[in-house]
């Protein structure tokens, strides 16, 4: 019967973890569906951006009050997790407070978990207030249904609970507050327990104990199903990110080669055949598997806070636009594919494609590609690559341009620029009186 906890635990873990792991492996499958991602350039380059923007969060606190509160959540968040390693040994091996063996170490090491943990449920609460009582607008975006808003309130409550039952825990746990040795906080909550008898206090810290850990494999495994996922794909997304200027596009090495043919006097283009790069199969994208890894990576590292959205200003003007709903489609889109290949072992057609039936042609067309969105985003996401791409589709396979660009490019190739008028005339407004 001694052991009956230790097998409990040991079956949580094992579930827990298992669960996770089946589940990144569906993540790194659809991811996978992309096309491949040459990223041996500018390592060094990569790694800075690592260190500076995931890590260092160095775009978060370009709004300091949100910035400066999420900085706090995910230290102390990434902190405090580090006693799971000493609450996953006492399950396994019925002890208790292993660790405590370290002496002012522990207690030192302790005393900061409390204070993280203290400062991380006055900031979770800010970010309700803001998101509940504030109402921030970006927070309430027509794209934000009632999963997306649920979703986020979900992490928030996830956040409270836990970081109270951390403190309840130690609060709880007569050895160590007698020990007097890093209880910095919970030292204020013990007295509520004063008149409880030690066997009643006994379950009170066990239970905190058996649900803190609980709810950390349950954390742990919601976020498949979260828009936070962000907190393990910050980091590869960030190294995997564009490092070319933002005003860079990138373009396809065989409609160069064909320009270039055109172009030469010396060649006659009906009898040469373009030379170098492979035309591909396919131009541009019209569904996620058109796209590259890269950009399926952005899709499920995606946020949903809404800062590309807010400094879009084809949304501020009242377009159909927003770059956080592009993203969040991409992903809504790459799940239903990985759902039919769980399903047919095999991706089925399904007569539905990301173009269309998830991103209309007037928000890809209301786009002014001014990376506005690449540069609000606070982890290197670029929803307006897979705007491009769609575009490039419908231009080059479809022939599908809105007719003020149809009649645009007709100019340029007639007249050698936008406007409808003859090159000999183009000066002609000096002599206007």
């Amino acid at each position: 019967m001694e052991y009956i906890p230790n097998i409990l635990f040991l079956i949580l873990l094992i579930a827990g973890t298992g669960f996770f792991v089946k589940n990144s492996k569906k993540i790194i499958r659809n991811i996978k569906l992309g096309h491949k991602v040459d990223a041996s350039d500018h390592k060094k380059e990569r790694w800075n951006n690592v260190i500076r923007i995931a890590l260092g969060q160095s775009k978060m606190v370009v709004r300091p009050l949100a910035g400066i509160l999420h900085i706090i959540v995910y230290v102390g968040f990434i902190i405090i997790n580090i006693e799971v390693l000493e609450i996953i040994i006492d399950g396994l091996f019925g002890t208790h407070r292993i660790f405590s063996s370290l002496g002012s170490i522990y207690g030192f090491l302790i005393a900061s978990f409390e204070i993280l943990a203290l400062l991380v449920l006055v900031s979770v609460s800010i970010f309700w207030l803001r998101r509940m009582v504030k109402r921030i607008p970006r927070f309430w975006s027509k794209e934000m249904t009632k999963w997306p808003k649920n979703d986020a309130l979900y992490i928030l409550y996830f956040e409270m609970v836990l970081m109270s039952l951390f403190l309840i825990m130690n609060a709880a746990d007569t050895h160590f507050q007698a020990a007097n040795s890093g209880n910095i906080i919970s030292q204020f909550i013990a007295p509520l327990f004063s008149s409880i008898d030690t066997g009643t206090l006994h379950l009170i810290e066990r239970s905190a104990w058996w649900i803190h850990i609980v709810g950390i494999f349950i954390f742990l495994n919601y976020l498949y199903y979260s828009k936070h996922l962000h907190i393990l794909l910050a980091f590869p997304n960030v190294y995997y990110g564009s490092v070319q200027p933002k005003g860079k596009f990138k373009n396809l090495e065989s409609v160069t080669n064909e320009v270039k043919l055109m172009m030469d006097p010396n060649v006659d283009p009906f009898a040469t055949p373009a030379e170098g790069a492979e035309v591909p199969a396919k131009f541009g994208a019209s569904d996620v598997l058109d796209l590259s890894r890269t950009q399926l990576l952005n899709a499920y590292t995606c946020t949903e806070c809404g800062r590309c959205t807010s400094n879009c200003p084809a949304n501020q003007t009242g377009k159909e636009l927003s770059p956080r709903k592009i993203m969040m489609d991409t992903r809504d889109r790459l799940e239903e594919i990985g759902k039919n290949i769980d399903l047919n072992g095999e991706f089925k057609p399904d007569n539905k494609q990301l173009l269309d039936d998830y991103i209309t042609r007037e928000e890809l067309w209301a786009c002014t590609t001014c990376n506005a969105c690449v540069e609000a985003c606070p982890i290197s996401i670029d929803p307006l690559s897979i705007i491009m791409d769609m575009r490039q589709y419908l231009v080059m396979e479809q022939s599908a341009a809105p007719n003020e660009l149809n009649v645009s490019m007709t100019n340029i190739e007639n007249n050698g620029a936008p406007w409808p008028y003859n090159q000999m005339d183009r000066l002609n407004w000096k002599d206007e009186k």
